[in-house]
């Protein structure tokens, strides 16, 4: 329900940012000196941009919402900044500047969102233990909401893979949102075969985010079970509710996602592990943290937020409860908390509040 209210609001919004765009146009000189004296020539020539814009909305609908949201908040800022300046000078712009730097600002803002979301960086975190590590040392690497067919095919998710490899990972852990509604079989296919590729000590770990399954009535023509078979297929080791012990000093726990409904607690989950291994638990979205910290994980990654993406996606979703934290590394106690921005992001091709990222973490 929340997301159709959210939905509906970004609509009317982009209702009222073509309105506006139209209404305020007719200020620009270019516009006046085409239509002279007349007014229906004025209106049809602001109407051709409106136009283009409810066509793009049409054929390519959030990328485009988006864009005519960002252009209708910075437009009312400089025109909100136009009239405080003219009522402070007393004086007539000889130009219409305030739309044209709205739109300038605009394509400048998303563009560098446009650049964020389709370039992946590697963010590095060292953390300390007194707990045994195998070799006193661990590396592990980290990806989640890859969204494969977003960003980036399957050619493409196994060029980053490449590059995760490189890094001599002791394991690597798929946090959720592996693969999208829109992602095709072939891209799925590629994408595991390129995670059973990877060269690590310990494997290759994966848990199910909220987009692995499939919704939003998708007809991507493969089930959860399919995913599943091909990771196995491709040596990655599938946890739902499950613990897997890593060379016998280390715990990794991986939780289904609070998506499913019904999933076992973390006390549940950590009642039969001995407390002095170091635990590092695997769950898709930051929402359990105060039980995550009273069974004594040491260390839980998370994605799911895809950084906060837009301002201010990631501060309502922390406002709401949706997500105990946006991004970043947090300790609470004794244990570690690292969300992810993720190697992609869903449907909006920007990011403005983070990079896309693959995460790795040298535990000593």
């Amino acid at each position: 329900m929340i997301v159709l209210l959210v939905f509906a609001a970004f609509i009317l919004v982009a209702i009222l940012a073509h309105v506006y765009v139209f209404l305020r146009s007719k200020q620009f000189a270019w516009v006046k000196k085409l239509a002279g004296d007349s007014k229906w020539k004025s209106r049809f020539i602001r109407f051709v941009p409106v136009l283009a814009m409810l066509l793009w909305c049409v054929f390519d609908l959030v990328p485009a919402v988006i864009a005519v949201v960002h252009l209708l908040f910075f437009w009312l800022l400089f025109d909100g900044i136009g009239l405080i300046v003219k009522k402070l000078t007393k004086k007539e712009f000889r130009i219409y500047w305030q739309g044209a730097v709205a739109i300038l600002v605009t394509v400048l803002y998303l563009g560098v969102g446009w650049f964020f979301a389709h370039h992946v960086y590697e963010t590095d975190y060292h953390l300390e233990t007194e707990k045994l590590l195998p070799g006193g040392k661990l590396r592990v690497a980290v990806i989640a909401d890859s969204h494969i067919g977003c960003t980036f095919d399957g050619d493409g998710f196994a060029s980053y893979m490449e590059r995760v490899s490189q890094t001599k990972p002791d394991l690597l852990v798929v946090v959720g949102d592996f693969v999208d509604d829109s992602t095709s079989r072939e891209d799925m296919e590629k994408g595991c075969e390129a995670l059973g590729k990877v060269q690590t000590t310990y494997g290759v770990y994966y848990v199910y985010g909220n987009h692995d399954r499939g919704y939003y009535g998708s007809s991507r023509g493969y089930t959860a079970e399919d995913v599943e078979a091909e990771l196995i297929k491709n040596h990655v080791t599938v946890l739902k509710d499950d613990v897997s012990l890593i060379g016998d000093s280390v715990y990794l726990v991986g939780r289904l996602d609070r998506s499913f409904g019904e999933r076992a607690s973390m006390e549940t989950l950590t009642k039969e592990l001995d407390p002095s291994n170091y635990m590092i638990v695997l769950d898709h979205q930051p929402h359990d943290f105060d039980a995550q910290e009273k069974a004594g994980a040491d260390l839980v990654l998370c994605g799911h937020t895809h950084g906060g993406q837009m301002f201010p996606i990631g501060i309502t979703g922390e406002l709401s409860g949706a997500n105990e934290k946006t991004y970043g590394l947090e300790t609470r106690g004794s244990t570690n908390y690292i969300v992810t921005s993720g190697i992609s992001d869903w449907a909006i091709p920007y990011k403005t509040a983070a990079i896309s990222e693959y995460v790795i973490i040298d535990i000593e």
